[in-house]
């Protein structure tokens, strides 16, 4: 988003707030706003307290995302206060969304403010979409990830060098561990739900409170060692990816492969340009971007 209003505007005209820069950059970034340097702002949801001083519109995309509201104190919802501060200030507020939330929706059409675009940019087609059912494919014998059309639909992708994404909600590479004598399942002791699987760190992991413990080998209930794996993250899928199309060049964007300063861009970038057949990803692989020689979208509807 940055770059393309960069392209249109200009860069002395940006200023971009969110929680990866670092603390004299948010400084830097605070004061050309309170100065009036910067006319346009770009940032998530703690953007909205920007100290601008003739604020004309705010825009909030994809305002379905519950993003927008902070669990963290101080708590505070970004979309109430885009409407308090569009209220006081007399200037228009427009909650942009292909998928509105509901509540937001019947709001706004008891207001009669709903605008509708009926037609894609630069007047393009829907793309087709198929969806499979993998119970049926489990029927079938297909114990994989991938249904049988998917598998084919990659494999011809491959070869007329093209560039696929999957998408998977699901970071780790298990949803679950269980013990299948007793039954024991490890789950977070603050938020009570399951711990997901980390391979590569072979750890447990909480993605709600952040909470970790080390991966066990048996059970702590029974002693067992007949623990199972259970459920599929970004990791699992990965792997599986890796090992049906070995010559593949595939790259994975998550929460655990983004932790470091502009490695969300880097791997985007990487993506776009140096080949990669393949983009792993969660919610972060479908958030508006733009790759010309993509022509395969999958995503996990469970």
């Amino acid at each position: 988003m940055v770059d393309r209003f960069i392209a249109r505007f200009g860069e002395e005209k940006i200023a971009l707030l969110h929680s990866k820069l670092s603390v004299g950059e948010r400084y830097d970034e605070w004061k050309r706003i309170e100065k009036d340097e910067a006319k346009i702002v770009i940032g998530a949801r703690s953007a909205i307290f920007a100290p601008t001083k003739d604020l004309g519109i705010i825009i909030i995309d994809e305002e379905h995302d519950t993003s927008y509201k902070s669990d963290m104190t101080p708590k505070y919802n970004a979309k109430e206060i885009a409407l308090y501060l569009a209220k006081q200030k007399s200037i228009p507020l427009v909650l942009g969304s292909a998928t509105p939330d509901i509540g937001t929706y019947y709001r706004l059409e008891k207001e009669n403010a709903v605008l509708t675009l009926k037609e894609r940019a630069n007047e393009s087609e829907l793309p087709n979409v198929d969806v499979i059912d993998m119970k049926t494919e489990l029927a079938l014998g297909n114990k994989s990830m991938l249904s049988s059309k998917l598998y084919e639909m990659i494999e011809e992708n491959l070869k007329n060098k093209k560039q696929s994404i999957l998408f998977l909600n699901r970071r780790g590479y298990s949803t679950f561990v269980m013990c299948r004598e007793c039954g024991y399942t490890a789950n977070c002791p603050k938020c009570n739900i399951t711990l997901t699987y980390h391979l590569k760190q072979d750890r447990l992991k909480c993605h709600y409170c952040g909470y970790e413990r080390k991966n066990f080998i048996e059970c702590p209930e029974c002693g067992s060692k007949n623990i199972r794996y259970f459920g599929t993250g970004t990791q699992k899928l990965e792997e599986q990816i890796n090992k049906m199309f070995r010559d593949a060049k595939t790259i994975r964007m998550d929460i655990d492969t983004v932790t470091k300063k502009n490695s969300y861009d880097t791997i985007l970038n990487k993506f776009k340009n140096e080949n990669i057949d393949i983009l792993i990803g969660t919610q972060m692989v479908v958030k508006g971007h733009h790759f010309p020689n993509v022509t395969l979208v999958r995503g996990d509807c469970s």
